[in-house]
């Protein structure tokens, strides 16, 4: 299995550290729920039942994150954000506002299992703020602007 890197940078709205030593930030907007999140792996169903696919792999859970002013690239990770929870949220384990002036990087290597070989790889996102620009192996594989619309690029090439 060949390990694969995936850069994600949400710019202008939207340490390490092992889930063990993941929080929740604060208390604000808590449900009963909250206590059940898993950090090893939050929201871990199939997010489509009705269109599910025999191979898939969720790519929810810990991701480093850094917040630096719009326009600077990430040079080093703020810690680590609990995906898919916005930045702003108690379960996020970040609980920060960005504001305008600021860009979200994400960051977060995976494995791709070696019987997906010769199949195409399709990176699905369920929802992202405002603007993500998406990055696998250092080659930018996307661009999207648009409120939490779901999108999807296929980042075989990059792979």
């Amino acid at each position: 299995m060949n390990k694969k890197s995936l850069l994600a940078a949400a710019a202008l709205l939207l340490g390490l550290s092992g889930s063990a030593q993941w929080q929740p930030a604060g208390d604000k907007i808590k449900t009963p729920w909250a206590e059940k999140v898993d950090p090893a792996c939050p929201l871990n169903e199939y997010p489509r039942p009705l269109a599910e696919r025999a191979r898939w792999k969720n790519l929810n859970g810990l991701w480093n994150y850094s917040i630096v002013p719009a326009g600077t690239p990430a040079e080093a990770y703020d810690g680590q954000i609990l995906v898919p929870f916005a930045v702003e949220s108690s379960l996020s384990g970040v609980g920060k506002r960005l504001g305008a002036e600021n860009e979200l990087w994400y960051a977060r290597t995976f494995v791709v299992p070696t019987d997906w070989s010769g199949d195409r790889i399709l990176l699905h996102f369920g929802a992202v703020d405002w603007k993500a620009d998406v990055w696998v192996n250092d080659v930018q594989v996307g661009s999207h602007t648009g409120g939490y619309a779901p999108f999807t690029f296929d980042v075989t090439a990059a792979l």
